[in-house]
């Protein structure tokens, strides 16, 4: 859910900032891990990494600076 909360949070932002200077690359910090994570969630060894706790830890790690972020710009 997280990856798919990012990836769409990303796209949205690019469409709201057209025109404006270097959206591309600051949507692309939102959008780019979450299709990232959602697609390593479609390999075998993908989903046995996302279940282990230390994976858990990164993914509310990032989860919240990302938030943050897409808060900033």
């Amino acid at each position: 859910m997280g990856a798919y909360a990012a990836l769409a949070i990303g796209l949205i932002n690019l469409r709201y900032q057209t025109g404006a200077d270097g959206n591309l690359l600051k949507s692309f910090v939102l959008f780019g891990p979450g299709l990232a994570l959602l697609l390593i969630s479609f390999t075998q060894p993908g989903k046995m990494w996302l279940q282990s706790k230390t994976a858990a830890a990164i993914g509310i790690v990032c989860g919240g600076l990302l938030l943050a972020y897409s808060f900033l710009i």
